[in-house]
């Protein structure tokens, strides 16, 4: 009998996943005019509905996700679910989503939103029904029809939370179409969904392979970067709060949020104080050698988590790598000397393991969260904990991380469920994480406003003198007709203007524009140097860091990147350095 051909197995289902997507992208688009003629009234029936539906769902949807992928904790999903149904339902349910949102009295303006169309949204393994959860909720509230496609490891659960949601917004009078998901999920079907000209903004959550593929596709997209969120503990903080608020954070549904905790970073002053809290918490601090051998394990060749290990506990974790640790051993500890490729267990985890860090005061401890973050969490969060308000202040005006938990768990702290912030399991990363926004994604960013702009002041007509002019040409006006200034005394005038700004013309050049006077400094090059010099093929300095913008600089301009054995890369900058071969080893190992 001949053996079955995988090869054309696997096309089969490609084909049908494309043709699913294609027609899935259609039927939206069926349903998106009908959807915006909805009232508010209407809208907020549908979402409510919704939401009502899938809350007493909770718990067997939260199982149902841990079975089939295998990652986390059934009660914490319970809570993520919930969260998804109550928290952010309560608020969004009293924003206005349809016609006037506002009005600018003082400016004359009335703003009217407008849906942005149909969603594409990308749901992830890790948090599958309440990520399923959220993104409906907010698509349906800006009256945008959604098509989900489920992680092809959790789409059983994720297709039976959007069963939930699909019927009840039914029942509340949603226009057929509103809510589609795919069932034939192949990588080539997702990709082909993001691209169908009938969806106009994609909602991206997931690794970075599909985060860029999200961005490549040619549509607005919403993507989330990697965590690999540092604690920083100041000298001032309250030490056991702090050790309670790391533990609560890392072992959260077994440290699968892009917002949980990774690395801790004490102050000298207060180190031995909060290891000893933290070990009461459950933490067991690893050894050298443990450490060693539980990088192996937990860090691929390629700088990632290994999905073996993904969202277990800790004890599950050392049993595997053979490490014997205390009964209720809740996280594992490894002290590092540094971050970066040579030290494996500073990247994001995904699972209850922390790096740790002792500094010698805040400044110190202000540069290695920064090392942190490059190395794979720019933008996204950290949290510091201090009682010292101008510490504190200084974190947030240094920190690449648009969202800086002061006192509070980060997991929790991020996504709005102890802090003041947007509640969302969307948290955009900006400019640093390559994101288009920084905010925590909500219904507002679904929508487009138009406004209504009245005239505050009349545009002036074609002849009418200026008020300069009129000033000029009335009775005993000190200010000179142009036709009486020579061209040498307008020059000398201009000439002191500039001077005056800090500009001066190049010396013995009168036929070139004033420059600034600062660069004309030794430092500075000049115009010719700038002009005849060429990147270099093989600079002499090693870089200190690497992120993906350097190495897309780095691209434009033609030149390689010097790696020495110290340099930090992030995952994304490798990934995209070595393809690009940009990246020139100092002779170190690998």
């Amino acid at each position: 009998m001949a053996a079955p051909d995988l090869s054309a197995a696997g096309s089969d289902r490609d084909l049908a996943s494309v043709a699913e997507a294609r027609a899935l992208a259609r039927r939206a688009k069926t349903a998106q005019a009908p959807l915006a003629e909805l009232s508010q009234e209407q809208i907020d029936a549908i979402v409510g509905a919704m939401a009502s539906a899938v809350r007493p769902h909770a718990e067997s949807l939260a199982r149902m996700a841990v079975e089939e992928t295998g990652y986390g904790v059934v009660a914490d999903k319970v809570q993520k679910n919930l969260f998804a149904s109550t928290r952010v339902y309560e608020f969004i349910a009293p924003m206005r989503t349809v016609g006037v949102v506002r009005r600018l009295e003082d400016r004359k303006i009335i703003e009217i939103a407008e849906p942005f169309g149909v969603v594409a949204a990308i749901v992830p393994s890790t948090n599958p029904t309440s990520t399923a959860i959220y993104k409906a909720l907010i698509a349906l509230k800006a009256r945008c029809p959604i098509v989900i496609s489920p992680h092809p490891s959790a789409a059983r659960s994720i297709t039976r939370t959007v069963e939930i949601l699909a019927e009840a917004a039914a029942r509340a009078g949603a226009p057929e179409g509103s809510i589609g998901w795919m069932t034939q999920v192949t990588l080539e079907g997702t990709q082909e969904l993001m691209r169908q000209r009938e969806v106009a903004v994609i909602l991206a959550t997931g690794g970075m392979g599909l985060v860029r593929a999200a961005y490549s596709a040619g549509k607005p997209a919403y993507g989330v970067g990697p965590g690999n969120a540092p604690c920083y503990v100041e000298a001032s903080a309250d030490v056991a709060k702090a050790a309670s608020d790391i533990i609560t954070g890392k072992t959260f549904d077994n440290g699968v949020l892009c917002s949980s905790p990774n690395s801790v970073v004490a102050d000298q002053a207060i180190a031995e104080a909060l290891r000893q809290a933290l070990v009461a918490k459950g933490a067991y601090f690893l050894s050298d050698a443990e450490s060693d051998q539980l990088a192996r394990a937990l860090v691929t060749p390629q700088r990632l988590p290994n999905p073996a290990f993904v969202g277990k506990s800790a004890r599950f974790i050392a049993e595997q790598v053979g490490i014997r640790v205390p009964d209720g051993t809740r996280a594992l500890i490894a002290p590092l000397k540094g971050v970066g490729r040579e030290f494996p267990l500073s990247i994001e985890k995904l699972a209850p393991v922390l790096s740790w860090y002792t500094v010698s005061d805040w400044r110190e401890g202000c540069e290695r969260c920064i090392q942190i973050l490059r190395y794979g969490g720019m933008g996204h969060t950290m949290s510091i904990h201090s009682r010292n308000e101008e510490v504190i202040l200084q974190f947030g005006l240094k920190k690449p991380a648009f969202r800086i938990c002061v006192n509070t768990p980060t997991t929790h702290g991020s996504i709005g469920l102890t802090t003041g912030l947007d509640p969302a399991l969307t948290l955009g990363c900006g400019g640093w994480g390559g994101n288009i926004t920084s905010d925590n994604i909500s219904p507002r960013h679904l929508l487009n406003i138009k406004r209504l702009a009245y005239e505050l002041r009349p545009a002036s007509q074609a002849g009418t003198p200026s008020a300069a002019a009129m000033a000029a040409a009335s009775p005993g006006s000190t200010m000179s007709h142009p036709k009486d200034i020579s061209a040498q005394t307008l020059a000398d005038r201009i000439d002191q203007f500039l001077a005056s700004r800090g500009f001066r013309p190049e010396a013995g050049r009168s036929d070139v524009p004033a420059v600034p006077a600062s660069s004309t400094s030794p430092t500075a090059p000049s115009p010719s140097a700038a002009s005849t010099s060429l990147p270099q093929a093989s600079p002499e300095v090693p870089a200190e860091f690497v992120c993906e913008d350097d190495v897309r600089a780095a691209i434009r301009a033609g030149r390689r990147i010097l790696l020495g054995e110290r340099t930090i890369v992030t995952p994304s900058a490798r990934e995209l350095g070595d393809g690009a071969k940009v990246f020139v080893d100092a002779g170190w190992p690998r």
